[in-house]
């Protein structure tokens, strides 16, 4: 479902969170998976005797469950930069869509670590102005720095407006 556009607002930018994003959650759930298949392995040797077959069973499923819900997450999670507005969507059955206005964007900060700058991808945070909500923040996106640029260029354009605007207020149309 796309974004509906206000009269007068165009994207600037518009993605979803990069595959390299999930790697660190694939890399948490295949541990889980093992230790689940760990797990798994005990239980059938204390029980009937070792199955190997249920400790792969039990992985596999683990891992496939892993991995199908790191792909929802990012098929499901969208971002979108207009001239007017920020918007994070989330959500397969249910929806989760948070935004904010540009002009309420006073901070832009980027984050990486180690394993994200080897990979690519960062995450974005936006502070806004008279909101405590921390958690704005475009997650595992694969260029960072064109999502900075992004935010830049629709306040530049919000500017230009406004100034095109207010001259236009001004008496004899100057």
């Amino acid at each position: 479902m796309a974004l509906e556009l206000h009269q007068g607002e165009h994207v600037i930018f518009d993605g979803h969170p990069s595959w390299r994003g999930t790697l660190s959650f694939y890399a948490r759930g295949l541990l889980g998976a093992g230790v689940g298949a760990g797990v798994a392995a005990l239980v059938t040797a204390i029980g009937a005797g070792f199955s190997a077959a249920a400790t792969i069973a039990v992985f596999a499923v683990l891992a496939a469950l892993v991995v199908l819900l790191g792909f929802l997450w990012r098929m499901t999670t969208t971002y979108t930069i207009t001239n007017q507005r920020l918007t994070i969507r989330r959500g397969l059955l249910s929806r989760h869509l948070q935004q904010t206005r540009v002009e309420r964007v006073q901070n832009v900060n980027v984050d990486q670590s180690l394993v994200d700058r080897l990979v690519r991808v960062g995450q974005v945070d936006f502070d806004t102005a008279g909101s405590d909500d921390a958690d704005f923040a475009f997650r595992g996106v694969a260029n960072p720095d064109a999502v900075v640029r992004a935010v830049d260029e629709a306040h530049r354009e919000r500017e230009a407006a406004a100034r095109q605007a207010g001259a236009a207020d001004l008496p004899g149309g100057v």
